[in-house]
């Protein structure tokens, strides 16, 4: 069944793996719910990996459900780390696929089902035409300048600095330019991008590690 709360961009190109998802699980409203997460204001807004967490505990909750496996509260939030995270153990991984292989959830295909922020971004955006708010646009594009002011500033004071020590014959140097680059990388994932790619790009690949 379709999620009878959304109203998508029927123009939109390929099907996007959330809508599709969102269908096979027979996940009504939930779309919805992304949009309004999204797009709520500062303080109750969620990022796009908290929201794809939430969307595979919805797909692993249904799973497990139509499989008839006994949950107690909830206990899919629990499976799902015991599946996705880095630091559970192998022995504790296995004994719950196997669990879940007993019951009939195809874990494998599930692990394939998960989504990633990005998945969420391109349905949210794309399917649902749905935008940031004006508050989340301002305070990123507010500190990208501040970024490329203190870059400014760091290169304005070194050559004056070099300047300096060229006038004084401290050392010797021609006609010459400064450039201030600065790069991030991510110790999680070993991605490394400069600060303005990280920005532009809603972060690092952190939330493709484990999915």
């Amino acid at each position: 069944m379709t999620d009878s709360a959304d109203k998508p961009n029927q123009t939109a190109g390929r099907r996007s793996k959330v809508e599709r998802l969102i269908e096979e699980y027979g996940l009504e409203g939930v779309g919805a719910e992304l949009e309004q997460s999204w797009t709520a204001p500062p303080e109750e807004r969620q990022s796009l990996r908290d929201l794809a967490e939430f969307f595979n505990h919805q797909l692993l909750a249904q799973a497990m459900a139509e499989a008839g496996v006994q949950q107690f509260d909830d206990d899919h939030v629990n499976v799902y780390r015991l599946l996705t995270d880095e630091e559970v153990s192998h022995a504790d991984r296995t004994r719950t696929r196997r669990r879940l292989e007993r019951e009939g959830v195809d874990v494998d295909e599930l692990l394939g089902d998960f989504v990633t922020y990005q998945a969420i971004r391109t349905y949210l955006t794309e399917y649902r035409d749905a935008e940031y708010s004006p508050a989340d646009a301002d305070r990123l594009q507010t500190e990208i300048k501040n970024l490329e002011r203190l870059r400014g500033r760091t290169s304005a004071v070194t050559q004056s600095k070099l300047e300096e020590l060229a006038s004084a014959d401290h050392i010797v140097l021609g006609d010459f330019r400064t450039f201030v680059e600065i790069t991030v990388l991510c110790e999680d994932c070993g991605t490394k991008y400069s600060v303005d790619e990280l920005l532009e790009r809603d972060g690092c690949d952190c939330a493709d590690v484990n999915i």
